[in-house]
């Protein structure tokens, strides 16, 4: 059966929903997706603020890795939408891209609405309709509507000036996790997939900050500044150690930035666990411990210690600052212990910020309660992708990349279900 003139209605209008549309929309299917906020994609471009990051250019196997515990979930999605497909499929909407020193892929432009713009003109043109406004209720209440293999049943819907309800062929939720609920996702749909048997892990903060007690001065002092050129080392909960070079954000409240998101996973886990997790920092990674205390074992004369390591290390400002956090006035005049800690400064972390603060979450729909197509398998012809779904990565492409390629396989999904059980409805309204 050809699937030309059967529904769907796609809850969602981010980077997921939108690419199920265009999977469906070139099927020929009529696809209606509807977005709670007045415009699309807000957190894709809330995430483009500071140079939208499509994917990553390194060797796929690591790229994969990226995804820990969910990779073996994960992987048939992204072997048949790798980062190589992705890009090809940015250029085709006018969109340049190049890699960055990082092996992040960017962009030619950095922003992410010119990239939005085309795709959603694009998606207009082949016939996609989006209805802005509109916060999806939750289900019919007849539960029995489900019963019935070739519908999903009624879903209620609110604009700015009715509720109503809607009986398409098949439905795609693309509804996001619960960070950043200013921005669309709230996860306050959860309950209402649980109520049909839907099993769900609970929300956690992923890709976050992490709280630290620093002193008052150095909150005071250094509200929110970058710590550059250091390498973080983290042994997990497996004993697995990992270094990692990049930078840090030193925040009021405690740590952010890249390379903490790099590890957000296995710290937080860690936390969890045992209550708090300790890595160290090199705060200058280019150099040996060896060569650190032959620098600092350098006479200094009538020169104070914050001038002698300003002078033979290069360091002030923040770096210093959070040595004089950690340090006694005894250890800052030894040589040796001194440089024991520029090589290897702990910090503890004792919380992850709240959930609506992270860029993402873990948690939601279980790898378990759905079908290789992203089905449901409590409720048939209910599909799901995107951040909603239990998987998380860090950033660097990795998010996006899971989102579209989770979005593509439930549009794909879709058009297999309709195939084979739809029959044609003359419309997906009941106003």
């Amino acid at each position: 059966m050809e699937v030309k003139g059967l529904s769907v209605a796609i809850i969602g209008g981010g980077p997921a929903g939108l690419m199920a549309a265009e999977v469906l929309i070139d099927a020929g299917a009529r696809v209606d997706v509807y977005e709670a906020m007045p415009t699309l994609g807000r957190k894709f471009l809330r995430a483009g603020l500071g140079g939208l990051n499509i994917t990553h250019s390194e060797p796929f196997s690591d790229f994969c890795s990226r995804y820990s515990d969910r990779q073996s979930h994960m992987q048939p999605y992204l072997d048949a939408f790798p980062p190589d497909c992705l890009r090809q499929w940015v250029h085709g909407l006018g969109i340049e891209t190049f890699v960055g020193s990082s092996g992040r892929v960017f962009p030619t432009e950095m922003k992410a609405a010119p990239l939005l713009r085309a795709w959603v003109h694009r998606l207009r043109s082949a016939g996609v309709q989006f209805h802005l406004n509109h916060r999806w209720l939750g289900f019919d209440s007849d539960k029995d509507s489900y019963s019935d293999k070739d519908s999903v049943g009624s879903l209620r819907l609110a604009n700015q000036t009715e509720e109503f309800s809607i009986r398409p062929n098949a439905v795609i939720l693309a509804l996001g996790g619960a960070s950043w609920p200013q921005l669309g996702s709230t996860g306050t749909w959860a309950p209402w997939l649980q109520e049909r048997g839907v099993e769900m892990a609970p929300w956690l903060s992923a890709n976050c900050g992490f709280d630290v007690n620093w002193s008052a001065h150095l909150r005071e002092k250094f509200p929110h500044y970058p710590l550059k050129s250091v390498a973080l080392t983290f042994t997990d909960l497996q004993g697995t150690t990992e270094s990692r070079q990049g930078e840090i954000l030193i925040s009021e409240y405690g740590v952010e930035g890249s390379l903490i998101y790099a590890f957000s996973r296995r710290l937080r886990d860690y936390l969890n666990e045992h209550g708090e997790a300790t890595f160290t920092l090199d705060l200058l990674p280019a150099r040996s411990a060896e060569r650190v205390v032959a620098d600092l074992s350098r006479p200094r004369g009538s020169k104070s210690m914050s001038r002698h390591l300003q002078s033979c290390l290069k360091i002030d400002g923040l770096k210093s600052a959070l040595l004089y956090e950690f340090l006694s006035r005894e250890q800052i005049n030894d040589a040796s212990v001194l440089a024991k800690y520029i090589k290897a400064l702990p910090i503890t972390v004792r919380s992850t910020r709240p959930i609506a603060e992270a860029i993402s979450t873990a948690g939601g729909v279980c790898f378990s309660s759905l079908d290789q197509n992203l089905m449901l398998k409590a409720l048939p012809s209910v599909f799901v992708c995107g951040e909603m779904i239990d998987w998380e990565a860090p950033t660097g492409g990795y998010l996006l990349t899971g989102c579209f390629a989770t979005g593509r396989r439930a549009g794909q999904g879709v058009l297999q279900w309709l195939q084979n059980n739809a029959v044609e409805s003359s419309s997906i309204s009941e106003r």
